[in-house]
């Protein structure tokens, strides 16, 4: 049994404000961590690989800690670092992921949603259906809805204009529709 963790009203004041300064790094990590790994599993099918990839991005920002002079703007660092280090990754192991043909789980049943279990199942193919698309597009769809960046911030952290995003997400979004597996939720 871990001990429960004491935190001042500071940290807890820290912890709520993605672009609050910080201290130092431990400060930094301890506070965004939770959000930035989920950041992290959202660009990776596996959450063992999830971990890895925010390690890597927390390193390289430790390593430029003190380089980085606005620290307000650390979780877009992050980000950026998250998004270039899985970029490398994807270039490097084309094939190190396979499609299933086999479902974990059974598809929910249309118009039973109400159903925690089927709101889950029903998430769980989401993502499913999202992780399928291209890397690219992939990355796009998870800054703009589950992020919540505005098309400009996407764009910014992906470095490509406001029309790439506009159109490769308008695309991602086409595919989600016609994806077999999220067609009975229409």
């Amino acid at each position: 049994m871990t001990p429960p963790v004491c935190t001042s009203a500071s940290d807890a004041a820290t912890r709520s404000l993605p672009n609050a300064t910080y201290p130092s790094f431990s400060s930094y990590v301890r506070a965004r961590q939770p959000v930035l790994l989920r950041t992290a599993r959202s660009l990776t099918a596996n959450p063992s690989d999830a971990e890895d990839l925010l390690q890597t991005a927390l390193t390289k920002t430790y390593v430029a800690w003190e380089r980085i002079e606005d620290h307000r703007a650390l979780d877009g660092y992050v980000r950026r670092a998250l998004l270039n280090t899985r970029t490398s990754q994807w270039r490097k192991r084309k094939v190190d992921e396979f499609a299933c043909d086999e479902l974990p789980e059974p598809e929910p049943l249309p118009g039973h949603h109400d159903d925690p279990a089927e709101r889950q199942a029903l998430r769980d193919a989401m993502w499913r259906a999202i992780m399928r698309l291209p890397a690219r597009q992939r990355a796009m769809v998870v800054l703009r809805y589950y992020e919540d960046l505005s098309e400009v911030q996407t764009a910014e952290v992906l470095g490509v204009s406001v029309g790439t995003v506009k159109s490769a997400v308008s695309r991602a979004l086409g595919k989600l529709r016609e994806d077999p597996e999220l067609v009975p939720v229409r």
